[in-house]
């Protein structure tokens, strides 16, 4: 199965100027290395049949025709090859010379497509030589054997669509089309490709490349597509200027692949062109459907379901990087402290109550009140800090949340519920020796409740301390910690809650607190709800319902791309291999999609909180999802799944 992954290719070969026959070796050479690597869709820089540096050789007769050799040289090697390929040269059309780019597949020549914005900057004259864009797409004859010919569609407004993956569909732009402020790309897009190749030849500068490399990008993001750049290389004329051979592969506002410039290169990337449609579904500005005038020509890809899945980051909510992860926890830290911020002035509050339990999402609440005090200039000893022990609160928990506390200047109280809690048992009729859900339950509402009233008493508010991770699993008890006055995790998935804690840990200059902080990373996620078992935690949330780091990938791309669950599955085997067996992550994923769905009704109540991410759970910003919706179509998906 393919999963909607395209291995793609972006040449800059070898070349000698005006000398087309030299130029069709190099290409078939780098063509059939292309695809021997798996690429199924291989673009070559602009005019790559003559070379972009030819001057007024471009309009003599000979050139021309031996350009037209050359090509079908490319035509006949190409019947092997199992990929859409693209090579620029010129072509005449009634008395006039284009610029064009030509689509190759399998032996054949499906369009050719004109440049639609001619360079007549100090670098090129390109209105000496070429006409732009014809306009409307018309047929062209290419004339091969003897008295031999064939109709080719010509003109900008061509799409090429793959029959094995009907999400492939391909626009074409040439060099400075990508500058223009209404270019050739944007109308593919808007007329559905989700995938726009460029043969350039821009010529290298100071600061060129990064200019390039920045148009390339913001191109790909505000298109939801995928860009692949092939640049003129380093064997173009050197008479006035240099070319880098500068080429790019981005998908969606992300850079895949790059090449090291000035040198003649093959660079691959591997795009997901599923995910980009999954992009523009979602994307309401993108614009209305514009493909009247189109054309489409459809290609067909052999080997399309044999493209190797890439690896994908485990932890798709960390960024990688310790100055990248270092710079992003201090804005999402900023973000909470300042939604905070906002909501207390609101509400005229200058009093916060925090209830810690020594785990790490009340520690991450504890420190985003601290910084909010800082932020409205209000005295820490007014945030209360509750800690709340009852059966299954372990010594090392208490003792770091009375660390924690102290350390951070915030009024530390203690209220031992283990009493209201027994009296609540004897007021329902429950047997405190029964440790079901009621005796958990029953721990996790009168905390809140003590929560609630101190806030009330002080004139506070109570600050909530759920994740992301454990509203998407529904591992809250409701009407418990799932409430308060406002939540400020969650918006943020237990692996981030956890890098944050650590960044605070990292920077802060309090060893005293440093080493709580670094005590609770250490500690086992748990609700600490049943008794523990030699003064150790026996209950640990990871062993019910199954590993954070899987959770979180599940939950990002489900919700981020709207992945179907065997891709998941999947991209989570590659993610985690070597950490994970198949079984387990099937296991889990199940689990997953299970709780997800019978426990929306939680999320459907949730109090405000400020949004952090591109993933949310949210009804009002978020994810809008009606609570009894079933999830018989997921699970199903996954039951068809053979390990």
């Amino acid at each position: 199965m393919n999963f909607g992954f395209v291995q793609v290719a972006a040449v800059t070969p070898e070349l000698v100027v005006a000398d087309p026959a030299f130029n069709a070796a190099k290409i078939i050479e780098a063509m059939e290395e292309a695809a021997l690597a798996g690429a199924k869709l291989i673009v070559f820089p602009e005019l790559s049949l003559t070379g972009c540096t030819c001057g007024d050789l471009l309009t003599q007769t000979r050139l021309l025709d031996e350009t037209i050799d050359a090509l079908l040289e490319v035509l006949d090697a190409s019947i092997s090859i199992d990929a859409l390929v693209f090579i620029g040269l010129p072509w005449r059309v009634y008395g006039k010379l284009y610029n064009c780019m030509a689509a190759i597949s399998r032996g054949m020549l499906l369009g050719l497509i004109p440049k639609s914005y001619l360079s007549d900057k100090g670098d090129f004259c390109e209105s000496r030589y070429f006409w732009p864009e014809n306009g409307k797409v018309i047929d062209v004859e290419l004339a091969y054997g003897e008295g031999d010919v064939e109709n080719v569609p010509f003109g900008t407004d061509l799409l090429f669509s793959c029959n094995e993956l009907r999400e492939l569909l391909i626009g074409v732009e040439i060099g400075e089309d990508l500058c223009a402020p209404h270019g050739p790309g944007i109308r593919h897009a808007l007329a559905g490709a989700t995938v726009i190749v460029n043969g350039c030849a821009g010529v290298e500068a100071v600061g060129a490349a990064e200019k390039r490399r920045s148009l390339v990008n913001v191109q790909s993001a505000k298109l939801n597509a995928a860009y692949i750049m092939a640049g003129a290389g380093i064997d173009e004329s050197t008479t006035d200027m240099v070319f880098g051979g500068h080429s790019i592969i981005a998908e969606n506002g992300k850079v895949l692949a790059e090449s090291a410039r000035f040198r003649s290169d093959i660079i691959y990337g591997t795009i997901d062109v599923e995910k980009l449609s999954s992009e523009r579904l979602k994307n309401t500005t993108f614009g209305p459907i514009e493909n009247d005038d189109y054309e489409r020509v459809d290609f067909s890809l052999d080997g399309i379901d044999n493209v190797r899945i890439p690896r994908y980051d485990p932890s798709p909510f960390i960024p990688s990087g310790d100055e990248d992860r270092s710079v992003r926890c201090e804005e999402i830290l900023t973000i909470q402290a300042l939604g905070l911020r906002k909501r207390m002035k609101a509400a005229g509050s200058k009093k916060a109550v925090v209830g810690i339990s020594g785990g790490l999402d009340s520690t991450l609440a504890l420190l985003v009140t601290a910084k909010a005090f800082d932020m409205l200039e209000l005295p820490r000893r007014d945030i209360y800090a509750v800690t709340m022990p009852c059966f299954g609160t372990t010594d090392r928990t208490y003792n770091n949340a009375c660390a924690m506390s102290r350390a951070v200047g915030a009024n530390l109280l203690e209220v031992n519920i283990k009493a209201s809690v027994r009296q609540h048992f004897i007021d329902i009729g429950h047997d405190e020796a029964d440790h079901n859900v009621t005796y958990e339950n029953a721990q996790a509402r009168e905390r809140t409740q003590v929560l609630m009233d101190i806030a009330n008493d002080i004139g506070g508010m109570v600050i909530g301390t759920g994740d992301l991770s454990e509203l998407a699993l529904g591992w809250a008890t409701y009407n418990g910690d799932h409430m308060s006055m406002y939540g400020v995790n969650g918006d943020v998935p237990k692996t981030l809650v956890r890098h944050l804690v650590r960044y605070y840990a990292d920077s802060t200059d309090d060893k005293v607190l440093a080493s709580a902080l670094y005590d609770v990373l250490d500690t086992p996620v748990s609700p600490e709800l049943l008794p523990p078992k030699d003064g150790h935690i026996a209950q640990k949330t990871e062993d019910l319902v199954g590993p954070y780091e899987l959770h979180d990938f599940f939950l990002y791309y489900m919700l981020r791309f709207s992945f179907a669950p065997r891709k998941i599955f999947a991209l989570a085997c590659c993610a985690f291999e070597g950490q994970y067996d198949k079984e387990t992550i099937l296991k889990w994923l199940r689990t997953f999609c299970r709780r997800f769905f019978t426990q929306q009704f939680k999320r459907s109540c949730l109090p405000d909180g400020p949004k952090v991410g591109s993933v949310g759970l949210s009804p009002r910003t978020g994810w809008r999802m009606p609570s009894d919706a079933a999830a018989s179509a997921w699970i199903k998906e996954l039951d068809e799944i053979e390990l």
